[in-house]
């Protein structure tokens, strides 16, 4: 597939605010900690931060196909980087809750941010069908691998202590993220008129799509439930005082999950071309929710690890197929209003689950997240596969 020079800006800018969230999700914790917050304190700071980002989603969605995608990508990056800029000046609670509502913290490792649906628009609109899936992997690639790089550079944190005070790195790595939203501007504003759609196909609300796309919304909702129960941040904590390891040995168990995700992606273009889409996404994702359940039953911190490898290695074939099935089965027109209604119930539900599992984890040591997050996640595949296995995209038929 050729990247035009678009999709290389795309990729660029993907690559640097993934490392970014990377590490963040394993700062936030740690930074709310020093400062004296409890797990539940870090849930409600997360539940904050994926509400805000699901409603500002939303209000996209409304009105993105009067919106240019160039300028609404520009917005978003000047609001990263007075997020950064946010969480490096201020300690106490409140400001810090009202920050990540209104901003683009991501605390989950993924990218669940309004930068998703625009980007997301921008790729299907320069890509022919046939390589929209190998396009989504990509995408999806370079965002696990840079997050892998941006997972393991957190583990500074202990490495310049001898040297620097933790406090003053925490606060130089919110001023980095702030930086990487500055970056990020200067590459949008480079973006060709070719993003924006053409006056034969301009884009619209949903029309025949809708009720296709509010099933998936609805289903999608459910992953993202139980996705949002082990966000990086929580699950950083889980470890934590499960098994008593440091914050860099967490970054490094990051980091290497996240490379195996990465390379996952592109194992998914030749079977989603061999089996289909929704296959694909259902029998790679299945399994990986059983890992997830026995790693809360793991006695050992190596056990542990081999089942997140095993998980990781699995749960994220389903995202760039994921992301092309939404874009193949509405037409041309709707994929804005499409992509912003699809992300906007993930957000609200991985925004509510992140309050849930760090009241579970206040109340007890055990995993119950996990084994809650794997059970929703397997009960989402049957579904999913039983609505959808027969609505076929246009590769396919």
């Amino acid at each position: 597939m050729r990247l035009s020079p678009d999709i290389r800006r795309v990729l660029v800018a993907r690559s640097l605010r993934a490392f970014g969230d990377g590490y963040v999700a394993i700062l936030l914790p740690v930074h709310l900690s020093r400062l004296g917050y409890d797990a539940f304190g870090v849930g409600l700071i997360s539940t904050a931060s994926l509400l805000g980002s699901a409603l500002l989603t939303l209000a996209l969605g409304l009105v993105a196909y009067r919106i240019q995608r160039r300028l609404s990508l520009l917005a978003a990056a000047l609001l990263m980087l007075a997020t950064g800029l946010g969480f490096a000046g201020v300690d106490a609670f409140w400001p810090l809750l009202v920050i990540a509502f209104v901003g683009t913290l991501n605390p989950s490792g993924g990218d669940v941010s309004v930068f998703l649906p625009l980007e997301h628009t921008v790729l299907s609109h320069v890509v022919a069908d046939e390589d929209r899936t190998a396009a989504f992997a990509r995408y999806s690639f370079v965002g696990a691998f840079f997050g892998a790089l941006g997972a393991l550079s957190v583990g500074m944190v202990d490495w310049l202590a001898p040297v620097i005070a933790p406090s003053a790195t925490v606060t130089a790595l919110f001023g980095l993220y702030a930086a990487i939203g500055l970056l990020t501007f200067f590459l949008y504003r480079h973006l060709s008129p070719q993003v924006e759609a053409g006056t034969d196909s301009p884009p619209a609300p949903l029309g025949p799509s809708r009720g296709i796309v509010y099933r998936l919304a609805a289903l999608f909702s459910v992953d993202a439930f139980g996705g949002g129960l082990v966000i990086n941040a929580l699950l950083t904590i889980w470890l934590s005082e499960r098994f008593g390891i440091s914050v860099a040995t967490i970054g490094a168990i990051f980091f290497v999950t996240s490379l195996c995700s990465a390379a996952s992606y592109f194992a998914a273009v030749p079977l989603a071309k061999r089996f289909g889409l929704i296959n694909t996404m259902v029998f790679t994702h299945l399994p990986s929710s059983v890992f997830l359940i026995s790693t809360a039953f793991a006695p050992t911190v190596w056990i542990a690890f081999g089942l997140l490898i095993l998980r990781s290695l699995l749960s994220q074939m389903d995202v760039p197929t994921r992301s092309s099935y939404v874009m193949a089965v509405v037409t041309p027109e709707e994929r804005p209003a499409a992509a912003s209604v699809t992300a906007v119930p993930r957000s609200l539900a991985s925004a509510l689950a992140p309050l849930l599992s760090g009241w579970l984890l206040t109340a007890s040591p055990f995993g119950w997240p996990l084994v809650l997050a794997g059970i929703l996640k397997a009960a989402y595949d049957l579904t999913l596969l039983l609505q959808f296995s027969a609505i076929k995209p246009p590769e396919e038929r």
